[in-house]
């Protein structure tokens, strides 16, 4: 539109410029006489110049509007191309008209955003096939051990009370290792952050976390690990109370699985101003600036390895950071000289 207005503006300009020029030049550097032709020519178009002039403006603002359009609807041409192709980027940059750079940085933006987002789904995705497959395998090995423990029992008639409860102890630990295995395959099928939604209450979340410590006594006591709580008397907090059992359950599991053994955990409360702020402390290996930037992505596992009877599927830090910003708060790792803390800061309403 500013093109297409200026460009009839120079029309006009041009036309009364050149039209007082012409006059200037002839009145004050020529004399003219009555029987000079061209001073007979010049008086006609003297006369007629207001037409004239009116009638190259008509005809010069359509034909500038239609070039104004043109460029204008080639440039949206360019544009509509350009961003169809945004469902497939590619690594090359998107080139546009120079009148359009700041068009074509936002593209490129998106271009880029596009990227990286189809990389991370893919991570992602191959994490999760990579998970499923090692799960898969893993399952083998809890069966082979429970299937063979009990046949062995099942026909071995003379075996001593002694060794049976030894077979009968080994047997329970694979099925029950067995039971977590299944457990992380339903996990993983049911897994979609973006259904979660919160159901508010008033809840006690000193009471909460100290049934929470309770509830871990048996896997705290077979690392011989003791928890501390150093936490206020009947802190109150509106909040989803199943789903914030849940990032207490799934840091503090993540604490004793990690955890050196015969050594303690620590979890304390802190008030600010408008949050409520925990910690919870753990020694165990201090994890790389790498991996603390990737322990809240889906299917990510800190020890990675296969067969290992430690970690999960993946998914309960990458749920807990969910949980958590959905109440409006955050959550954060860090970890230096065999101490691992995790952070969790929660708006009080």
């Amino acid at each position: 539109m500013i093109r297409y207005i200026l460009s009839c503006m120079t029309i006009l300009l041009v036309l009364l410029g050149g039209y007082f020029l012409a006059w200037f030049i002839c009145e004050y550097f020529f004399v003219w006489y009555a029987d000079d032709p061209v001073y007979g020519m010049l008086k006609a178009l003297q006369t007629l110049s207001p037409f004239l002039i009116a009638l190259v403006f008509l005809i010069g603002v359509p034909v500038s509007a239609y070039f104004a359009i043109r460029k204008t609807l080639q440039y949206l041409d360019d544009v509509i191309d350009v961003a169809m192709n945004l469902s497939h980027p590619t690594e090359e940059s998107i080139v546009l008209p120079g009148e359009l750079s700041d068009v074509q940085n936002e593209l490129n933006l998106a271009r880029e955003q596009a990227l990286r987002n189809i990389a991370a789904a893919n991570d992602a995705i191959q994490r999760k096939n990579d998970l499923i497959m090692y799960l898969a395998h893993d399952l083998k090995t809890p069966l082979a051990s429970v299937i063979g423990y009990l046949t062995l029992l099942h026909d071995e008639k003379e075996i001593s009370d002694e060794l049976r409860e030894k077979y009968l102890g080994i047997t329970l630990g694979k099925a029950e290792r067995l039971e977590d295995l299944i457990n992380e395959f339903f996990e993983i099928a049911r897994f979609n952050l973006s259904n979660i939604t919160l159901q508010y209450s008033k809840i006690n979340l000193t009471r909460m976390l100290e049934q929470t410590v309770y509830e871990f006594a048996p896997m705290l006591q077979e690392k011989n690990l003791t928890c501390e709580l150093d936490i206020g008397e009947n802190t109150m907090l509106n909040c989803d109370a199943e789903k914030l059992q849940r990032v207490f359950d799934n840091i503090l599991r993540n604490a004793v699985l990690y955890s050196y053994r015969d050594s303690s955990i620590h979890i304390a409360m802190e008030w600010q101003e408008k949050t409520v702020v925990l910690k919870f402390t753990n020694h165990g290996d201090t994890i790389s600036q790498e991996k603390l930037n990737r322990i809240f992505e889906q299917f990510y596992r800190l020890d990675a390895a296969r067969g290992t009877d430690i970690g999960g599927a993946g998914l309960g830090l990458a749920i807990a950071k969910q949980i958590v910003e959905l109440h409006g708060g955050t959550i954060a790792a860090n970890s230096e000289n065999e101490l691992v803390e995790f952070t969790v800061e929660l708006p009080v309403s």
